[in-house]
């Protein structure tokens, strides 16, 4: 597996940063004027943004984490489901299952009605993969989660669309099969810093399996594939002092500098 560079790292942190904000100007870190659409939730606030450059082969989608009482609640729904409509080969966390799958309203004059938010997701990026641009995930906490899923969806349905899989600060979403069947463990990077809390959830180990290269930002340094119960010592400590600090996107952008540029 190649390594993630510090200028792809830092790219990806900073758009999942800005991904927050409502207003959000994409020509000002090198997409197009039309170059960004949005996906939004059945509540019709922002959940995805899809953002593009004809002078790139990479269109980017970043996904919000939770920013709603409705998304937290959902953080709750641990057991698992398989969402037939999905057309998934494995079960996934239901409460992330119903994020996908909830409808997304329109935000644009030529959207249709009724449409998932994962059905309104491929209406924007199909296009693109037809001009054999290649798609790159990326999200924080439950939206590093959900990218997961939504690019191994993509590439089953085209194959070798997707270039990479970039997650923040993300909780798992599937059981030992997702783990098993998952397409794109060589092109994807769990990015977790110092002592995130998140990163260990749901609390049911051998229910739920992290996929991809863990690479775990810690003491000035970047450590690959650091195993569980050592990140969990570490953190049972820390935990009691500062629980939620090292979720924050302030703190990964903070440790961008750890990536080198090989």
């Amino acid at each position: 597996m190649k390594s993630l560079k510090r200028y792809q790292y830092e790219r990806y942190a900073v758009l999942c940063n800005l991904a927050y904000p409502r207003v959000f100007k994409q020509t000002n870190y090198g997409f197009d004027p039309n170059g960004q659409r949005i996906v939004y939730n059945r509540f019709g606030k922002v959940m995805m943004r899809i953002l593009w450059s004809k002078k790139s082969d990479e269109v980017i989608v970043v996904i919000k984490g939770s920013h709603s009482l409705w998304d937290w609640l959902l953080n709750l729904g641990m057991w698992q489901i398989t969402p037939k409509t999905l057309g998934t080969n494995y079960p996934i966390h239901a409460g992330y299952s119903l994020l996908i799958l909830q409808e997304s309203l329109p935000g644009y004059n030529s959207d249709k009605l009724g449409l998932s938010v994962y059905e309104r997701l491929l209406s924007y990026i199909v296009p693109h993969i037809e001009l054999n641009k290649k798609i790159t995930f990326t999200g924080h906490s439950s939206g590093g989660a959900i990218s997961t899923v939504l690019a191994d969806l993509v590439e089953k349905k085209y194959p070798k669309s997707i270039k990479r899989v970039v997650t923040f600060g993300q909780p798992a979403i599937g059981g030992y099969q997702f783990r098993k069947r998952y397409l794109l463990a060589h092109k994807t990077y769990r990015v977790c810093c110092d002592l995130d809390i998140v990163t260990f959830l749901p609390p049911l180990p051998f229910y739920y399996w992290h996929v991809g290269k863990l690479l775990w930002l810690h003491n000035e340094r970047v450590y690959e594939n650091t195993p569980t119960l050592l990140r969990l010592g570490k953190s049972i400590v820390s935990w009691a002092i500062r629980p939620f600090s090292y979720h924050l996107m302030s703190r990964y952008i903070r440790n961008k500098d750890f990536f080198d540029d090989r």
